[in-house]
Parts: structure tokens; sequence; C-alpha cells
């Protein structure tokens, strides 16, 4: 068992960073506050562990937050990244890799044709919407509660009440105005969406949805879900646009998308792409992406975009992902969930355990959860004593119920089975 002690190189880390710092962290995903830990600061990674700078590991399932589906320092990786480092870390001009890059994609992903790399899933979306706003001649943007497409000021909005809202501010910062141009409905709410798109169909530029959200830990669609918003969007001159920053080569060898059976107008790939290193993209038809600058009037720019090292350890990284590696990975995810679930139940722990492959929440909730009011239905606090027993145990899970854990094809049969087995422990504490 791995004991965390009060008094801990990572603590006095900690109270330095608050110092210089926002929060002690560089993104709010990785506080802990919520569950009542403090940040652990890792030294390193191998595999399916990472060490905090106290020498302790973890098996670990946040896993970067998705992008390391092969494990930390993969050896192919870390060969790709080394030898683009050695000729040169950014030239600020184009690259062969950027080319392999991007043909790479188009391959695996059939909706897609043409593919402009950048450093974020939020500069993708961003740069998505924008398209989408050009290519229609409208303003409004239809999100679903619940879903996270980046911190883009037009996505950060939240509903009021009713079926279907005006999107306000969910954050201060964030323009009335900006908000207002986001239309935010329940996910698997087909008659919030009807009604959306009845009412404002023709000033509706885009529909944006994860194809499987992850953000407010995994709510996958109702059937025949994505197939409606497909129909209606086309019907009303809108873009479907699928945000698969997280499930982009996670899920499946061309995404979610090629799994569901359901072809979007734009998609929005991160995380897996990029090996572990800032990279994501926007893709689409070649006659919606020569609208960007340089060949057409939509302006996208970045310094670091195709960046050679990115490129590199994404290149590495896809070129191991065949229909061998998913098939284990799936059989991975399943057969974590299924001890998940069955370890809650000897303790008399109410959980709903949600997955797909590569991917899976733990609610505490013995309801399936299907919106993203019934993820908020589910019980945080017993998910933050969970947290902290794992923890305890040696196994690094997100520090949020709202976030999806992420198994991966470093995780072997006895990682699952040591998971699994504090998990049984785990769960015993909050049954008592």
């Amino acid at each position: 068992m791995t004991e965390v002690t009060a008094q801990s190189e990572s603590s006095a880390l900690f109270d330095r960073a608050e110092r210089v710092i926002p929060g002690g962290v560089n993104s709010p995903v990785r506080a802990m506050g919520a569950v009542g830990a403090e940040p652990i600061f890792i030294e390193r990674g191998r595999g399916a562990e990472i060490f905090d700078v106290d020498g302790r590991s973890y098996l670990d399932y946040v896993s970067s937050w998705g992008p390391l589906i092969l494990g930390h320092a993969h050896p192919a990786v870390v060969e790709a990244v080394t030898k683009a480092a050695a000729r040169g870390t950014s030239y600020g001009a184009p690259t062969e890799a950027e080319v392999l890059l991007a043909e790479a994609v188009v391959e695996r992903v059939p909706s897609i044709e043409m593919v402009r790399l950048v450093s974020s899933g939020t500069e993708a979306v961003m740069t998505a919407l924008r398209l989408a706003r050009a290519a229609t001649g409208r303003d409004l943007v239809v999100k679903f509660a619940g879903g996270y497409h980046g911190h883009v000021d037009g996505m950060l909005a939240e509903s009021g009440s009713g079926l279907a809202t005006q999107g306000i501010p969910a954050s201060p910062g964030v323009t009335r105005a900006q908000a207002a141009g986001t239309i935010v409905v329940a996910w698997n709410d087909f008659d919030g969406f009807d009604a959306t798109m009845e009412q404002r169909g023709g000033e509706i530029a885009a529909v944006i949805a994860e194809p499987v959200p992850a953000n407010m830990g995994v709510v996958p669609a109702r059937e025949g879900f994505l197939r409606h918003l497909r129909e209606l969007s086309r019907r009303a001159g809108a873009l479907l646009v699928l945000d698969e920053v997280i499930t982009g080569f996670r899920v499946a060898r061309g995404g979610a998308q090629e799994q569901l059976g359901i072809e979007p107008d734009l998609t929005v790939l991160g995380k897996v792409l990029g090996g572990g290193l800032p990279l994501a993209a926007v893709g689409g038809p070649v006659t919606m992406m020569e609208s960007l600058a340089p060949v057409g009037e939509v302006y996208q720019a970045g310094t670091l975009s195709g960046n050679p090292l990115a490129t590199a350890a994404g290149l590495a990284t896809l070129g191991l992902l065949d229909e061998q590696a998913y098939a284990r990975l799936g059989e991975t995810t399943a057969r974590l969930a299924a001890g998940l679930a069955d370890g809650a139940a000897v303790a008399g722990v109410p959980v709903h355990v949600q997955s797909r492959c590569g991917l899976l929440t733990v609610f505490f909730t013995a309801e399936p959860v299907e919106t993203y009011e019934d993820a908020k239905r589910a019980d945080r606090d017993a998910y933050a004593r969970f947290f902290r027993a794992m923890l305890e145990r040696g196994v690094y899970l997100p520090p949020s119920p709202f976030e999806a854990w992420f198994p991966g094809l470093a995780h072997s049969h006895a990682d699952v089975d040591r998971t699994l087995e504090a998990a049984a422990a785990a769960f015993a504490t909050l049954g008592e």
C-alpha cells in the first residue's frame, strides 16, 4: 500500500507553486481541492505508472488526460521525439512530418479530406466554429450541457431554464454577447434539440458535440441521438462538428464517428493525435478546408502549429494503433469496468460504471447517467473518499467525478488486477 504523508516534497512544491502560479497549477483539472487533497507533483512516468517527487509510484488512469494511449515514455515515441529534437525544435516553416501526419489522419478518418494542424483543442474548436460561421453566414452555435470544447469564450456558456436556452456566461470575463451566440441543449434530449432547430434553425451555423462525452464523465448518446443531430442539422443548413479531441484515435482507428457510423461536416482532433505533445487539428472536406488562409479568407495561424516534435510523437503513436491494439484496449476497458462494478456490488456501494473503449467513469449512483443533470446528482463526496482511498493504495485517478478514466495499452492484466484489488478495499471503506 502506498502511504501519503502530510509533510512531503509534493506538499512543499505545492506551497511554492501557490506563490507564483494561480492555485498552484497551470490547468484547473490538476487541482485536487474537489476531492480533499493536494496535487501530486510528478517526477517521471514509465508505462502504466507515474512516480512522484517523493519516490512513490502509482498506476495512472489519468494518462495526461488522454493523450498517452501507449503509456508513459513509450520507447518508439521517445526515440521519435529525440531524433526530431536533435534536428531542431521549431522552424516556423513546413516539414515533411506535417504532411505525413495529415496524410495519416486523412487515411484513417473517412470524413476528413484535408487537415489544419494547431497546438491545442481550444484552437481547433475556435477554427472549426469560425469555418462554420463563414460557410453558413450565420452566427449561432448549439452545444450540449456538460460538453466541454476548450476555453473558447463562446463555449464557456451554460444554460438557463427550459428545454433549450440561450447561453449565459459561465465564467467571469466571458461577455453576455459572446455567450449569447451559444444555445445550450441538454445532452440526449431529443425534444430540446428539436425545439431549438425548429425555432432557430435558420440562424444556426453549427451544432457541436462530443460523440461520446467524457467531460461530465462518460455519458454515451442514446440510441439514434447522434443520427438525429446529423439529420436535423443538415436539414437546417447547419454544420455538424464532432469534437473528437478525446475520442479521436482512442475508441477506434477512425475515431468515434467510424465506430458509430456518423459523418460530420468538420472534426476536431487532439490528445492522442499529438502522442503526449501539444498538437490538435481540425479536418473536413476540401471544399470546406480551403476556406482557410492562405487559400481562402478565413484567417487562422499559429507559431508552433505542426511543431516537429509534436508531429514526430503523433506519427510514432498512430503507427502503433492498429486493429489488434484497439481489440486489446477494448478488452482491458471492459474487464476493468466489469470488475469495478462487481467490487462495488460486493461492498454494497451503489455505482454505475459507464465505458467505451479506452474510457470509463464510475458514477456513485445506482441509476444510469444519460445527462449532465444525472451526472450532477451522483454522490461527489463518495467519489472524493474513493479517490483518496485509491490514492493511498497507489492508484491515480482523475481528481474529479466528472472526468473520464483513461485505461491504455500499457495497462496489463496484472495492472487491472491490482486496480480491482485496490478498488475492492476502497469500496469497502465506503460501505462501512
